[in-house]
């Protein structure tokens, strides 16, 4: 299936081209059910114009809509008079296509609508409680903060052990030498608990003292010197921290909910009985 998009190349001539709007007195807007066009008598408003240009890709959807109005509406025309063209003469297939296509999206707005109207602050605040409630419930276990540096060789790592016996700085050590993305922090790794880190490591970190420095320590990334910052025992994480798992739970008990309370409603029929699923392997929809 070829997909439509004639606007686009348009779209990527002015991106380079688009300007702030000037400090003017801004006109009012018309209304969304404005008819702006017709094709054959069929009405373009300007609320299809707003819908396409939500559907187009993030980078376009920051332009100006200057740039983007007369383009989207070229598209909408185009798109009205080819659907025009065929209209009457879809194929069996298309015509199911067609019915899947609309299935789909009312579906999709149906769950969208319950999962977005399920996520408020009392939502949130009862999904935290409950989260807590459950966290402070569990055993408490260990936490690590440590920093490392991270190089190929035992020759490179015990050079730079000695420049730390020696009163060498670790962060900077770290920045100039460790090979991980976590040289930029200075080699910190921040927070983490048992099983977060490969064997070889995590056995060094929990034999630690506080401040110690320990290495040259080899796992299958490499040679580490690792320092321990910090140690604590295990505590629940502050909202911020877990907002987001927190309303993607609510969402997902929300469209589960929506799909049972919707289909026990509705009166439903099987008529499945004769039927062998297999036998439907390679079986085409013909046109008529």
């Amino acid at each position: 299936m070829v997909s439509f998009s004639r606007a686009l190349p348009a779209f990527a001539l002015v991106v380079g081209m688009a300007s702030a709007v000037t400090a003017q007195d801004t006109p009012q807007p018309p209304a969304t059910d404005t008819v702006i066009a017709t094709v054959n008598g069929v009405e373009i408003t300007v609320g299809h114009v707003l819908q396409a240009r939500t559907s187009l890709p993030a980078q376009f959807q920051q332009m100006p809509m200057d740039s983007l109005f007369e383009p989207l509406l070229n598209q909408l025309i185009d798109q009205t008079a080819l659907m025009q063209s065929v209209e009457g003469t879809l194929s069996t297939a298309d015509e199911i296509a067609l019915e899947n296509g609309r299935r789909d999206f009312m579906a999709n707005t149906a769950l969208t609508r319950a999962a977005e109207a399920a996520v408020t602050d009392e939502a949130v605040t009862e999904a935290y409680a409950a989260f807590v409630t459950e966290f402070d419930g569990r055993e408490p276990t260990p936490e690590f903060n440590a920093s490392h540096i991270i190089v190929a060789t035992e020759e490179e790592a015990a050079a730079l052990k000695a420049q730390l016996d020696d009163g060498a700085d670790f962060a900077e050590l770290a920045r100039e030498h460790s090979t991980d993305g976590a040289a930029a922090g200075g080699g910190s790794l921040g927070w983490f608990g048992l099983g977060a880190m490969v064997p070889e490591f995590e056995q060094a970190v929990t034999a630690m003292e506080v401040g110690e420095v320990a290495g040259p320590l080899q796992t299958q990334f490499g040679w580490h010197l690792v320092v321990l910052n910090d140690t604590r025992m295990s505590t629940a994480p502050e909202l911020d921290e877990v907002r987001d798992a927190l309303v993607q739970n609510i969402q997902r008990e929300a469209v589960e909910a929506e799909i049972a309370r919707i289909t026990d409603a509705a009166e439903i029929t099987r008529s499945i009985d004769g039927i062998d699923p297999a036998s439907l392997e390679g079986v085409e929809l013909l046109d008529d």
